[in-house]
């Protein structure tokens, strides 16, 4: 009888394959959620500003103050994965984060009337954000107890498809929501978070039963390759640790006096802060283009995050099989500044605008990947998930930061083309930084390299 196809892959392809469709799938689904929750008030602005009274410097400070509490315990999430249970902990989180994103749906009703309805905004706002701390970076954390070194970078790629993909998706549904349910009289948008909020609630339960914390307690993975990935993973930490202690004291102590890990979230800080002053925003910038019906101005929010998609794969892809980190890290961010400034310069020139913000959303995704290579790439075990969760949670400081200042810029103004020089400016910042990271970091060689 002959060998399927399967059969005659070796056995590290065959458990890479096992792998990936077994716990990639329920991961970039969990990762949707947690981005559509985030950033569907950028949809439901369109009416809360109606309707609530809302100005835009309101909607981008109600927006950014998520990011202060996703800052405040961002650290101490990622050291439980590290340390505890990753299936349980992402439980925890999507559960409760579920909960408060249904809760927004109630500003200003009396169900929930305990201060005036912008303070109600900004409360429930940092509640989601400390609610949903530590899913990001325990995600990164958990892929490395899955997935070798050099296959990270690809596999956090199909995880991180996931932001666009939310907004490709998640746009159009919260559209149809908002502008299709009036159940019980109340208006669209509060349909937009109570609805959306209900997916993450019922995910959070099944996490439990899904997801399995790691490869050694996987009943799914046959014994050869079990085997096969427990050894490679092991063999790994041993590398590091022959050189390294890691206790979690020790890793603690690691992550902060190494200074790559400040250099790595001051890059983060500086291309979130374009990317969610953006992503806030570009609902309400499309919807001012002139002679566009509202279905053209949806599929122009969308285009950038589709592009964001394929590029994200591509990159991701290319820098695992070429070795290289750095350039695959920062072309796309110098991409994305040029390109925002083009869009500021084209005017009313709608073709243009497109074509630039298309470039643009290339720009904001595609480094995602081969980014997050870097930390565990330099650092081991507790010392990678403090400096997972450093990055991340002073990095995503620039989404309260993008946010804010575009609202407050165009309230003062009337017009968000300032707010968008400003952006432009911080993706040059966020790329001139990364000329600073060297490969060498990760041992690569001038061939295939090792890097996380």
């Amino acid at each position: 009888m002959k060998n399927g196809p399967e059969e005659s892959l070796s056995i590290g392809e065959r458990t890479r394959r096992r792998i990936n469709r077994r716990v990639m799938p329920y991961l970039l689904l969990l990762y949707f959620i947690a981005f559509l929750d985030r950033t569907n008030v950028s949809v439901a602005a369109l009416q809360m500003k109606t309707d609530l009274g809302f100005s835009d410097a309101v909607i981008g400070a109600g927006a950014g103050i998520f990011f202060i509490g996703y800052f405040l315990l961002e650290i101490p999430g990622s050291l439980i994965v590290e340390n505890w249970s990753a299936r349980k902990w992402i439980a925890r989180i999507m559960i409760s984060w579920g909960i408060v994103a249904s809760l927004m749906g109630l500003i200003g009703t009396p169900w929930l009337n305990f201060a005036s309805l912008t303070n109600q905004f900004y409360w429930l706002r940092f509640i989601l954000g400390a609610a949903e701390a530590g899913f990001f970076p325990g995600i990164i954390v958990y892929l490395s107890h899955w997935f070798r070194a050099e296959d990270r970078a690809k596999a956090k790629a199909h995880f991180l498809i996931g932001i666009p993909i939310a907004t490709i998706v998640g746009v159009p549904v919260s559209q149809a929501i908002m502008h299709n349910i009036n159940w019980l009289g109340w208006p669209g948008w509060r349909w937009v978070f109570i609805l959306e909020g209900i997916p993450s609630v019922i995910l959070g339960v099944m996490t439990i039963y899904v997801l399995t914390d790691r490869p050694q307690q996987a009943r799914w993975l046959p014994e050869d390759e079990k085997n096969w990935i427990v050894n490679e993973l092991a063999r790994e930490r041993a590398a590091k640790l022959a050189s390294k202690n890691a206790t979690v004291l020790q890793g603690l102590i690691t992550a902060f006096k190494t200074p790559q890990t400040y250099l790595l979230a001051l890059i983060y800080l500086f291309v979130v802060t374009g990317y969610y002053g953006l992503t806030f925003f570009l609902p309400s910038i499309t919807a001012l283009m002139k002679g566009t019906s509202v279905t053209t101005q949806t599929i122009v929010t969308l285009l950038p995050y589709v592009c964001g998609f394929l590029t994200m794969l591509l990159n991701g892809a290319h820098s695992d099989r070429t070795g290289e980190r750095r350039l695959h890290t920062i072309w796309s961010i110098w991409l994305g500044a040029v390109a925002m400034a083009l869009s500021i310069l084209s005017g009313d020139n709608v073709a243009l605008t497109v074509t630039f913000l298309c470039l643009v959303g290339v720009g904001v995704h595609a480094y995602l990947p081969v980014f997050w290579t870097w930390p565990s790439a330099i650092m081991t075990t507790s010392a990678a998930a403090t400096a997972i969760g450093l990055i991340n949670s002073v990095g995503n400081l620039g989404g309260y930061l993008g946010p804010k200042i575009v609202g407050q810029l165009s309230t003062s103004t009337g017009s968000y083309s300032s707010g968008l020089w400003f952006l432009a400016a911080c993706l040059l910042i966020s790329g001139l930084l990364g000329l600073l990271l060297k490969n060498s970091w990760t041992g690569q060689t001038a061939g295939r390299g090792q890097a996380g």
